[in-house]
């Protein structure tokens, strides 16, 4: 795909990745991905902003044949899929400069070997001037590296936001669609990769936020022209309430959790709580992680498997435990065959959480009636707690 202009000099490359399924072998990635690039001309210099992940580097550079000269390549986030193509650019422009964030500098001397008096570190609110064109540079330390920065191009209220705004979309599109098109792929994307630093990103909201911006250009998926949609979705998604959700991931071995979990989610439900319901071996990963972006109550259910919770609950409750969601309440259900330590263990596993932990409910066996008026009491202080929050 050709250099597209967005404004007067100013350019999206890069590259759209329709097949790719898995991030960093270990992101789903349903609708692929892309790798975005800027190059802003200036009326005295031209700036190249991100690259692109290596394996596509021959994208980049025929996008970048007819260019003549590159002064400064701005290198938002060390990460390979967004500077992984520095080395081949500086080596095309040999007269050109990284700027990058003081930490930045020896991630990518660590990573991708890049001579140290090739890179220029840039201080938080630095400005570099272009001739009629001015960037400034703005740290945004934990979205989602510690050395990220963001790239403001004043005179077209551009913000460059690296990772911050992204979404995993393989489109042809140069401008977001329909904001019901784009909503999930974003959220994914924050859930997967922004979430756990929900409380840095609203520092880093009302730095941005300070600009006027009239278009978002992330280093993943199409651009914002109509930004109001996506920083409200981030502020909702950054906020500290929760929603009137419970979200209960499960898998059962020889049906004894399943019938537990089936009788649980009824009874939510019949109290007016919304669930999410899902099957840990057949789950989409990333589904879970954005039903836990809104979720007040998190039960996970599960059998026992030596002595311990079955290893796909055990991940599903670490996920939970890194991805730090707003969530306010946690209970766990399930099975055991002749001991357990599902609770011990799994509570263990939740030191990042700050949450509530509710009355457990396990059963030796197939569930009896009073395992089943115990999982009615789980429901009924579920309801309690979101009633008491207010989310009822």
């Amino acid at each position: 795909m050709k250099a597209r202009e967005i404004k007067n000099n100013v350019y999206k490359l890069g590259v759209v990745d329709w097949d790719r399924r898995l991030f960093d072998t270990l992101i789903p990635l349903p609708d692929g991905t892309s790798y975005n690039s800027y190059l802003v001309k200036g009326s005295e210099k031209t700036v190249l902003i991100d690259t692109v992940d290596p394996a596509f580097e021959h994208v980049l550079m025929a996008q970048l044949e007819d260019i003549a000269n590159i002064d400064f390549v701005v290198a938002n986030h060390a990460e390979q899929d967004h500077s992984g193509t520095i080395p081949t650019v500086l080596e095309k422009y040999p007269l050109s400069k990284v700027l990058c964030t003081p930490k930045c500098k020896g991630m990518l001397i660590d990573h991708l070997h890049i001579e140290e008096d090739r890179i220029v570190t840039v201080s938080d609110g630095e400005s570099l001037s272009l001739g009629d064109k001015s960037l400034e540079f703005i740290h945004a330390p934990w979205v989602h590296w510690p050395e990220t920065m963001v790239t403001y191009l004043k005179e077209d209220k551009m913000l460059f936001s690296c990772d911050f705004f992204g979404s995993h979309l393989a489109t042809s599109e140069l401008f977001a669609p329909d904001e019901c098109h784009i909503y999930e792929p974003a959220k994914r994307y924050y859930a997967e990769i922004m979430m756990p630093f929900r409380n840095i990103i609203k520092r880093n909201m009302e730095k941005v936020m300070a600009k006027e911006i009239d278009f978002i250009c992330p280093s993943h998926g199409p651009i914002f022209d109509k930004p109001e949609f996506i920083l409200r979705a981030y502020l909702d998604w950054i906020s500290d309430k929760p929603k009137n959700i419970a979200v209960i991931p499960y898998v059962s071995m020889h049906g004894s959790t399943s019938l537990m979990v089936e009788h649980l989610v009824a009874k939510l439900v019949e109290k007016g709580i919304r669930v999410q319901q899902f099957e840990l071996s057949s789950t989409d990963i990333g589904k879970l992680a954005m039903s836990l972006v809104d979720a007040a109550t998190l039960v996970v259910g599960a059998p026992t498997v030596h002595v311990g919770p079955h290893p796909l609950a055990f991940y599903a409750i670490y996920l939970a435990n890194i991805l730090r969601p707003k969530l306010k309440f946690v209970s766990l259900v399930g099975s055991y065959g002749w001991n357990s330590k599902f609770v011990e263990q799994s509570a263990g596993l939740i030191p990042f959480l700050k949450v509530e932990m509710l009355d457990p409910v396990l059963c030796k066996g197939m569930p009896r009636e009073a395992d089943f008026e115990a999982l009615d009491k789980l429901a009924e202080t579920i309801y309690n707690k979101h009633h008491e929050m207010g989310l009822i």
